[in-house]
């Protein structure tokens, strides 16, 4: 039988008041947000946007700290070492929980290395061309790439991002030949679309929406299974490639061993923002907000990881 010494019990007890009186108190400081990403993308918009309802609704300020580089890792990175006290958080997409599987000495991992706080949303991604290319829809894109190998050149906005994976399952489904093109962002891949030096991106759609109504670029198909209301002229991949869906998705984390009581605030937080006026904005563009509780963004980060890994192997993708 374990005996806990009286010592080790009253130290527990003395910290369960303690724990109550972090979470009641916090926060009581700005709150650092990292975003490991260029601003200007998708992410970053949903990103700013929380911060800054969570901001209004705590009294304090949730400061966004944008941290690209080392294919996102270098933000998350930062996050993973940080104090467990819930006043350096990480914004991320879906890419965070496979983007470490292509390096070889991982500097954390996603799994154990960060506590799950709330599945914030889920966006579908728009496949943008050229507008001098001549490439309408998905069946045209199909034919000028067959008829093209190898001389088309599609963005991914870092390896192993949503972006990359539908496009990866693009060119596995139709049997193309396309170059994949790694960026550091969604930004400097649409500077480049828009001038010419690439010809597409698979993008979330909020992202390619500004470009795609200013004559910028073209919008040849959404991810989602139903054609978006806001862009009800544009098909989905799936009319031209049946049962073709995919979406990106974006959570907030913190580093491990996060206190359950702050962990709890933060959550209630995001599902009170996520009701408010975010709901309005982001939805009226496309993207589907996601809350509920940690455990449950625990389970789906874990599921769609487990399908994002098979995408990994069915489709062979590889670091570029």
């Amino acid at each position: 039988m374990h005996v806990v010494s009286r010592r080790a019990l009253a130290a527990l007890v003395l910290a369960l008041p303690f724990t109550a009186a972090l979470a009641n108190d916090y926060p009581n400081k700005p709150v650092r947000v990292i975003i490991p990403f260029p601003p200007g993308g998708t992410l970053d918009t949903v990103g700013r946007l929380l911060a800054q309802k969570l901001s209004e609704q705590t009294g304090q300020n949730f400061i966004v700290d944008n941290r690209p580089g080392g294919n996102a890792t270098i933000g998350a990175g930062a996050v993973a070492k940080s104090p467990a006290d819930g006043y350096t958080l990480l914004f991320n997409a879906s890419t965070f929980t496979t983007s470490t599987h292509f390096l070889k000495t991982p500097p954390y991992d996603p799994a154990t290395d960060f506590t799950p706080i709330a599945l914030v949303a889920k966006a579908p991604l728009s496949v943008s061309v050229n507008k001098d290319l001549p490439i309408t829809d998905v069946k045209s894109l199909i034919s000028h790439a067959k008829a093209n190998p190898g001389k088309l050149s599609f963005a991914v906005g870092s390896i192993a991002s949503a972006g990359h994976f539908s496009t990866e399952l693009i060119k596995s489904s139709a049997g193309l030949n396309l170059q994949i093109v790694p960026y550091k962002g969604s930004a400097p891949a649409y500077q480049d679309l828009v001038g010419g030096q690439i010809a597409g991106f698979v993008d979330p759609v909020l992202g390619a929406t500004s470009f795609y109504k200013s004559g910028m670029l073209k919008i040849i198909a959404v991810t989602s299974k139903t054609r978006l209301p806001t862009l009800p002229e544009v098909p989905t991949v799936g009319e031209t490639i049946p049962g073709y869906e995919f979406y990106s998705w974006y959570g907030l984390w913190g580093p491990a061993k996060l206190p359950a009581e702050v962990t709890a605030k933060l959550n209630a937080e995001v599902n009170k923002a996520l009701a408010g006026e975010m709901k309005e904005r982001l939805t009226s563009q496309g993207i589907l907000l996601g809350g509920g509780s940690p455990d449950e963004f625990a389970r789906f980060q874990k599921d769609d990881t487990a399908r994002a890994f098979k995408t990994i192997a069915d489709a062979n993708i590889r670091p570029e």
